[in-house]
């Protein structure tokens, strides 16, 4: 343990200092907008997720050409484009869904490119799709505890031995305490018993976002969890996302819709013709002239 104790010239050094910031913090200060808040909490360190020179043909079509990006620790990242930018196909390459052509995919500086999909999601890279994928005859609540990895109820020799099934039965038994939990977070619980296959497209995407939390993801990735849904379960989506993003999770996000972009995401990445045009605030992309053009002139 230290034993230094400043003298008595630094203490009259930084009480100086003090009086002299005192001076400055009574200006008036400009009040910033709750993404610029954000941002400001955004942990640094090495992003987990890390993008370089990603490719990928179908054929004779080039569907990504190169995009490079990174996506900050505790970060909501939103990736835009035209029709056609290459968004989804990016998705599918980062999470295994696609094997790139070539470039690379690093998570938490570990290079997982072309890893399967049940691997990444292992190692916490999960993410969501356009329509969401529950398992239709099963409840609500059997989906999100099919989720969690590591269960040793999967082991049949565990699950009928009776020495070893009381160690299952309260596995289970954590894992639907959890659920249970998940899905009052997310308000849906009182879909618990109620098929996935009869559920609303709101409260499906609600499910499929609950689902992927079971499994302890770092990184999510969103592909257009919005699309389809009324504005109530969108404000309801969007504050789950906010509060998970506050308990440290980080989030790519693609939307359709650039006010929900704009408003909610500290950092935006560009896509357009496969490769990425633009990164940056929302007021940087707003004024920038290559991603106007890209729009073909749309108000963004």
């Amino acid at each position: 343990m230290s034993s230094d104790v400043p003298d008595a010239s630094d203490v009259a050094e930084t009480a100086d200092e003090v009086d002299a910031t005192d001076a400055v913090s009574d200006e008036p200060e400009a009040n910033d907008s709750a993404v610029e808040e954000a941002a400001k909490h955004v942990p640094s360190g090495a992003p987990p997720l890390r993008v370089e020179g990603l490719v990928k043909h179908f054929g004779g079509v080039t569907a990504v050409d190169g995009a490079s990006f990174e996506v900050e620790r505790g970060s909501l990242t939103g990736l835009i484009g035209p029709n056609g930018a290459g968004k989804s196909t990016t998705f599918n390459c980062i999470t295994g869904v696609h094997e790139p052509t070539a470039g690379s995919v690093y998570f938490k500086s570990e290079d997982v490119t072309g890893l399967e999909p049940y691997r990444m999601a292992r190692k916490g890279l999960v993410r969501t799709f356009q329509i969401a994928r529950e398992l239709e005859e099963m409840t609500v609540l059997e989906n999100l505890m099919l989720a969690p990895k590591g269960q040793i109820g999967e082991s049949a020799i565990r699950a009928v031995t009776p020495g070893l099934r009381r160690e299952v039965i309260e596995q289970e038994e954590a894992i639907r305490e959890r659920a249970w939990e998940t899905l009052d977070f997310f308000e849906i619980d009182h879909l618990a018993n109620e098929h996935a296959g009869n559920l609303s497209g709101g409260q499906r995407k609600l499910l499929e976002m609950a689902r992927a939390l079971m499994t302890d993801p770092e990184v999510v990735l969103l592909d257009e969890p919005l699309a389809g849904v009324n504005p109530t379960l969108e404000e309801k989506i969007l504050d789950r996302i906010h509060q998970l993003r506050e308990d440290g999770y980080t989030f790519l996000l693609v939307e359709h819709d650039m006010d929900v972009i704009m408003n909610n995401c500290e950092h935006v990445i560009v896509m357009h013709q496969g490769s990425v045009l633009a990164e940056g605030t929302g007021d940087e992309i707003r004024d920038n002239e290559r991603v106007i053009e890209a729009y073909l002139g749309e108000d963004i």
